[in-house]
């Protein structure tokens, strides 16, 4: 099986997310000031193990997560260490103000989005971890990702999906999640489709309804119009 290329992964996935600065549209609502993405208190990177021998070589922006910074996360190493899939550690970074944007991690190049994976084993496009709702503006705001980063995601996770089979195995099983969450709740999902269009996707049927982003819903802080939730 081939070995990931990080230094060329990072050059072939390094577009922004939105044209914009989404961090500056999300950051005003977090009381800490810094992008929800950027916040250890709100998500916690995770980087594959080669992944971080090549950031221990070349930089110093990441160590590893001790789960002690936060005043509410106790326990929380623990449960997180959990839920991360055992090809994958927990990081930190020195912080936003510090970012070397060049030595982002694979799971900041993506964020909020993971790929969707289909009961019937394919890799149809990007959907949002819902976790994130109450403060991601992208997913607020999914007409805003741009083709290009759509496009790098694409490409790459092909790539990664058939280099590192416990990553598909991984994803495969948050898709499998989702559809239990999404039924549960009575909800369609968002997928940004690997054709360039938008679609709703029913969670049990998983049939897909094309439509245009702009009438995906929004959340939290951000939901002053349109559709909340996506009902099913």
């Amino acid at each position: 099986m081939p070995t990931p290329d990080f230094n060329e992964l990072y050059r072939q996935f390094d577009s922004p997310v939105t044209a914009l600065d989404c961090g500056q549209e999300c950051a005003p609502y977090n009381p800490t000031r810094k992008p929800f993405c950027c916040d250890i208190c709100t998500a916690v990177p995770a980087v594959y193990h080669k992944e971080w021998t090549y950031l221990r070589k070349n930089t110093d922006l990441w160590k590893p997560w001790l789960g002690s910074e936060c005043p509410d996360s106790a326990g929380d190493l623990e449960k997180l260490a959990a839920q991360t899939p055992g090809h994958m550690r927990l990081v930190e970074c020195l912080g936003p103000q510090a970012c070397q944007r060049g030595f982002r991690s694979m799971s900041c190049r993506q964020f909020p989005f993971f790929p969707y994976i289909t009961s019937d084993d394919c890799f149809i496009g990007l959907a949002y971890n819902w976790d994130f709702e109450p403060y991601c503006w992208v997913i607020s705001n999914l007409d805003r990702v741009t083709r290009t980063f759509r496009e790098e995601f694409v490409e790459v996770y092909d790539r990664l999906l058939y280099e590192i089979p416990h990553d598909y195995e991984s994803y495969a099983d948050l898709s499998d999640e989702m559809r239990a969450e999404f039924t549960r709740q009575g909800r369609q999902i968002a997928i940004l489709h690997r054709d360039g269009s938008d679609y709703w996707l029913h969670p049990q049927s998983e049939t897909l309804q094309k439509i245009t982003a702009d009438q995906f819903g929004k959340f939290g802080p951000y939901c002053i119009s349109g559709p909340q939730a996506g009902s099913a």
